[in-house]
């Protein structure tokens, strides 16, 4: 059997209705702590290995965490940031710097 759509019939082809709301998924923001013992091109390093950012970009964040004591590694979902945190902080342990990421909601 062929159905053909009803462009006045608000449902979708799935059964889902077109005009109803979904929520944004939250965002986090991944932070990078200072500390007195981790070098400036660790943590530079550490950005461009797990955030994926640019030479450029990467100096700018490490010189807030150094200057303000705290530095926004990127904004992403929850498992994302997450992961990422993870990741960079048990890197940080294996190299045996103190670096420390947490990671919060936007």
């Amino acid at each position: 059997m062929i159905t053909t759509m009803d462009n006045n019939n608000p449902k979708h082809d799935h059964g889902l209705a077109l005009d109803e709301d979904v929520a944004e998924p939250k965002e986090y923001k991944v932070l990078i702590h200072n500390d007195d013992y981790t070098p400036m091109d660790f943590v530079t390093f550490v950005l461009k290995k797990f955030f994926s950012k640019s030479d450029a970009e990467a100096t700018k964040v490490m010189l807030d965490v150094h200057n303000k004591g705290i530095g926004i590694a990127g904004i992403y979902s929850y498992e994302v940031a997450e992961t990422k945190s993870a990741q960079a902080n048990q890197f940080a342990k294996n190299s045996q710097y103190p670096l420390k990421t947490s990671y919060e909601e936007v």
